[in-house]
Order: C-alpha cells, then structure tokens, then sequence
C-alpha cells in the first residue's frame, strides 16, 4: 500500500440481462450510420445480425462532449468489440478498465487540494508531539533541492523546518477552539504563527515531492490524516471536494511571514487550485459499466479520500467503493487510521500501480484490463504492462519523460485507425476536455501536441 493476504469485498458479477428487440430495416440502417456505414451498404445478413441484437440504449453509446473525435471513435468501438453487445462476450470473464484518478478521471489533484483545505481549516487529529513525528516520518535529513532555498538563498532540511512548524503547532494547539483554546478560526488567521503553519506545510509538501523519489513523498502526505476514522476522512474530503469544485482555477503563491522566520527562514511555494470533475470520464464510467465492462480507479491519493469522489453519486462517477484501489494506512481496532503505511500492501504509484492491479484484479478476472487511462510518470507502467490491453487512454498533461514517451507514441499514432494509445487533450485554464489531441497549459492560448 507482506503479512498476511488482505480480504476485499468482492463486487459479484452478476449477468447482464438482455431483451430481444424488433426492428425494422429502417432501424437497422440508422445504427449502421451510427457506426459510421452507410444504408445503402448494409447486406441483408449485416441487418438480421442486427436485429438479433438488443437495440442500443443512449446509455450503451459513448457521448462525444469533448472527445477528440478519433479518441471517442475508438473508445465506442473497443465498447462495441468487448462490451455485452458483442458475441464474443463471456459474463464469466467480464472484460474490466483501470482509471487513475488525479488529472486522469477528474481536473486536478483530490490529495493537494485536500491538503491546502486541511492546513487552513486546522483538521487534524494529533497532539504536537503527534504531528511533529508525523511530517518527519521517513523523510531523509538531506538538504531539500536548490529550487527549494528559502527566500535568503539558503537550504532547507526536514529538521529546520519541522521545527518552525512544531512550534506553529504548539501555539495552534493550545489557542484554536477546535484543539485546546478559546479562539475562533477567524482570530486564529490573523496570527503569524497560522500563517507560518499553513505556509510552511505546504511548502513542505512540494519540497519532499521535488527532491526524494515517489516512495517516500507519496505516503508523507498521507499520514496526516493520522488520529482520523474513514469517516471523518471522507466527510473532510467531501467538504474539500465542494469547496475546490467552486474555487478558481489559476495557482496563487504563499509566502510565511518575515516576522517569524524560524529555523528555516521565509519560504514561498507556488500551488494550484481548483478541482474540476470530467464530464468525458463520468459518462465513460457509466458507459463501460452499462455495457459490462467493470471500471477500476488505481490512485497514487489516499483510498479514504478517492472514494468519496469516485463513490459519492453527488460527484457523478458512482463507481463502487470496492472498486478503488489507493494508498492505504494502518488502521487500529477501532479503525483510527495510524501515520504507518499498511503492511502487506504495495504503494500504488509506479510498478506498485502494476503489482496492485496483478494482486486484486488479475487474480480475481484471470487476465488484465483491455482499457487503462493515466496522466504521469506514475502511470506508465500501468499503462505499458499488461498483454490484454487493447487501448491506452493518456489525458496530454504535455509531460516529458516516461510518460512523455508514450505521448509521442499516441502522437503518431494519430489518424491511423489502430493506434494502441490515444492522446487526449484538455485546457488547464477551463480545467476541461478538449475535441482535440492538443492541450493548452494554464495561462496560455497556444494549443500543442506534445511538450
């Protein structure tokens, strides 16, 4: 997320029922245009196949929205090839698709916003003491990377920083009205040692993602939601949820103040805000599962978090909560979640993403997904495999490295009819798709291809 295997609730497959339907041959050469044939083409045989089957409902076809229109064609027809209106289809060995989640099945990050959302409204669970072992836990004493001086030019490390912020704590701990004090959240805001906090954590956040490998960044976040239950969890992630959904999308800068200095020195980090659901990606869901293809998120966010998105029916993506894959936390007896990452399971970034899907879903199916969508470096290996997969959906976040490997292979792939990755793009200032394989970055008009 080694001892022993882990139990999971095992969503049953069911059988899909289905009708025969009359139809005429009028109705048979309106679903060949839909499949892009004309009726003046279509054979007898062509329209008694047909009619055999049941006839389409708008839920089985894919909208197009803002598909790229190549990508929507080849989604409908990877549906139309495995999903239950194909003769091939075999109930007992359902075809399944594995989404990540942040920037892949909805705009933006669930895990930062949240993160952002948690440091300013003060909703923690943890005594100083707690919190203060909680952000150094498996953080190396490395100085932090050059980008991340403080505003004088010097280095940081996780020892000068968690002391300011054990300090801001403190204060926070014994003065707030949610912890210890008397003082209203308002109050609270004015003081230096809120702004500090908020400031200084968040930046921290940034500074062990850009300078120590996913292993030890990606589960950093995480354990701050130690002293929690999934409840409280998921009712916090749902206020973050509907906050972000309404906020702005843009970046804003935070700088902790010059009158409290502290160990490490002022520090200014830059974040995005914003969370923005994909309709495309809603209605895909439902599309795959309306057509017997089981959907499956594998997110680098905590499992906690991504289900109240993914599962929640008010967010519109209703996919079961057995469902989610994510990073998961030890938990105690009473289901407290504990700022230890869970035993026995792989973190669900990189080739983690890979052994989670081989661990829970192979085993369960016999065979991997026929559908994966991805944004990062994180995803690649998801993306790259597995053997069954017919089509690789990459949500153009115009990246480099691995990832950006992969794009240029969708690139050229473009127009093809048998490309195996699909390029789909997106406006980082509307936080939505595009009817294109190009993406435009936040704060510009140009539309491009790749990075």
């Amino acid at each position: 997320m080694r001892l022993a295997e882990p139990k999971r609730t095992e969503r049953p497959s069911g059988s899909v029922k289905t009708t025969k339907a009359v139809v005429s041959i009028l109705a048979a050469a309106f679903v060949s245009l839909s499949a892009g044939c004309s009726p003046s083409t279509t054979t007898q045989q062509e329209v008694k196949t047909q009619a055999e089957q049941p006839a389409p409902s708008p839920s089985q076809q894919l909208a197009l929205l803002h598909w790229a229109p190549t990508n929507h064609k080849a989604i409908q027809a990877l549906i139309d090839d495995y999903g239950i209106r194909s003769k091939s289809y075999n109930k007992d060995k359902r075809p399944y698709a594995v989404f990540d989640w942040d920037n892949t099945s909805a705009f933006n990050d669930v895990e930062e916003t949240l993160l952002t959302y948690q440091l300013t409204n003060l909703q923690f669970k943890m005594t100083p003491e707690q919190f203060v072992s909680a952000i150094k836990k498996n953080i190396p004493k490395d100085n932090f990377k050059k980008e991340f001086n403080n505003k004088a030019g010097k280095p940081v490390q996780i020892d000068l920083i968690s002391e300011d912020l054990g300090a801001d704590y403190k204060y926070l701990y014994e003065n707030y009205k949610g912890f210890k004090g008397t003082k209203s959240l308002e109050e609270i805001k004015a003081t230096p040692q809120y702004q500090d906090f908020v400031a200084k954590a968040r930046y921290l956040y940034e500074a062990i993602g850009g300078t120590f490998s996913p292993d030890v960044s990606y589960p950093w976040v995480t354990y701050l939601f130690a002293g929690m239950t999934e409840k409280e969890v998921r009712q916090l992630a749902g206020a973050s949820i509907d906050y972000n959904l309404q906020d702005a999308i843009g970046e804003k800068t935070l700088t902790s103040p010059g009158e409290l200095p502290g160990q490490a020195g002022v520090v200014e980090v830059k974040i995005k805000t914003g969370l923005r659901a994909f309709a495309e990606q809603q209605n895909l869901y439902k599309t795959f599962m309306d057509n017997g293809i089981d959907v499956y998120v594998c997110s680098a966010s905590f499992i906690d978090v991504v289900k109240e998105f993914a599962s929640n029916p008010k967010y519109g993506y209703s996919l079961p909560e057995d469902h989610v894959l994510a990073m998961e936390l030890e938990r105690d007896s009473a289901g407290v979640i504990q700022p230890e990452y869970r035993k026995g399971y792989d973190q669900t970034q990189g080739k983690g993403k890979t052994k989670t899907i081989e661990r829970f879903l192979v085993s369960k199916y016999g065979h991997g997904p026929i559908f994966v969508a991805g944004d990062s470096d994180g995803d690649t290996a998801m993306l790259s495999d597995f053997k069954d997969m017919k089509l690789g959906l990459i949500v153009n976040r115009l990246k480099g490295g691995e990832l950006g490997e992969l794009s240029k292979t969708a690139a050229n792939g473009i127009g093809t009819g048998n490309a195996k990755y699909l390029l789909q793009g997106r406006d980082d200032n509307t936080g939505a798709f595009r009817n294109s394989e190009k993406s435009v970055s936040l704060g510009s008009s140009e539309e491009k291809l790749l990075k």
